[in-house]
């Protein structure tokens, strides 16, 4: 069984000065997160532990300190990535914990999506991971570093890189993002190649599956999240696709994203402008003139409204549903009443 050292998986200061010199508990790195328990890793190798409280409220990455058989407690995150679950209850999903590194893997494709991966950027930015757009598939493109290029105009915050996900020596440019100490997650669309990737990077075989000919979209491999160990001795989270990504409590990652949109707002004549007909809107102003995207300010109000939406309370939403509950009886009641019929609907 292989041993690690703490600084091997990851531990920092940052983790040293939550734990208290005279706590005889262990620390672990969560490998995966199961409905009633969790797996963790410590220097001597794999641990089972029971939780006090929903297994729901850890993530793969976290660190732990543990008693041998229960965890004691959760150890504050360096970074957190989360999305808002699917469904109708506003409540957030966490996906990973303590990553350095989201790399957003896309193709050179029809996969490719500007809106898509500001998203991404956004989740990336929030969280407080060093974003990097690797563009596969560039063997089958006539003109991979377009997309690159594309990417890169996106953000100043990220790097873009285009590989083949099944030539090993260009898996392996991944190597400096997932090296000593480092963690690298793996976020993107089923079919773009990022078990491939983790295949290569881990040395570990995972089935891959093809992409649909008809329209490059792929097909679920990963089913769930586990953090595993790389040949560059580093650590890398590999996520299922995801066919929705709903951002929430996210404006600081869109607002970073959308710089160039953001920086123009304090510009405006006026503090309440809403960036549309009003005179003197500096962000017009820009579109006008040709420095701003007008499809780049229609993403990035469309982002912020969805945050805003997503970001309410779990009451908050209640109170919304109840409400909407209200005004449909209350419609089918005037409706009735009108008829005067007493028939039901």
């Amino acid at each position: 069984m292989t041993e690690y050292l703490l600084n091997d998986l990851g531990w920092s200061d940052h983790f040293a000065r939550q734990c208290d010199p005279e706590d005889s508990d262990t620390p672990a790195r969560l490998l995966e997160v199961m409905r009633d328990h969790v797996i963790g890793l410590t220097e001597t190798g794999q641990v089972s532990l029971v939780t006090p409280d929903s297994t729901g409220l850890y993530a793969v990455g976290d660190w732990v300190l543990h008693d041998g058989t229960k965890v004691s407690k959760r150890l504050d995150r360096q970074t957190e990535i989360a999305r808002r679950a699917a469904g109708p209850q506003a409540a957030r999903q966490l996906i990973a914990a303590n990553v350095d590194t989201l790399a957003i893997v896309t193709s050179c494709n029809d996969d490719f999506n500007v809106a898509r991966l500001e998203r991404y950027l956004a989740m990336a930015t929030q969280a407080g991971c060093l974003p990097l757009v690797v563009l596969t598939k560039a063997d089958q493109s006539d003109d991979p570093e377009s997309y690159a290029k594309a990417a890169a105009r996106l953000s100043p915050l990220l790097t873009a890189i285009t590989l083949n996900a099944k030539d090993t020596e260009d898996a392996d440019r991944l190597a400096p993002w997932c090296g000593a100490g480092q963690t690298l997650a793996l976020v993107g669309s089923s079919g773009v190649g990022k078990t491939t990737l983790q295949n290569h990077l881990t040395g570990i075989t995972a089935l891959t599956q093809d992409i649909r000919e008809d329209d490059a979209k792929g097909r679920h491999t990963t089913t769930a999240r586990a953090l595993r160990p790389t040949r560059a001795g580093g650590w890398l989270i590999d996520t299922p696709g995801m066919r929705e990504l709903a951002l929430s409590d996210a404006a600081e990652g869109i607002e970073a994203v959308f710089a160039d949109v953001t920086d123009l707002i304090p510009q405006c004549r006026f503090n309440d402008c809403a960036h549309e007909s009003e005179p003197g809107c500096a962000v017009q102003a820009a579109i006008a003139d040709g420095t701003l995207d007008p499809g780049r300010l229609e993403r990035w109000k469309k982002l912020m409204r969805e945050d805003q939406f997503n970001s309410e309370s779990v009451a908050e939403a209640r109170a919304r549903f109840r409400k909407l509950g209200k005004m449909y009886k209350g419609g089918k009641a005037r409706a009735k009443a009108k008829r005067g019929d007493g028939l039901p609907d």
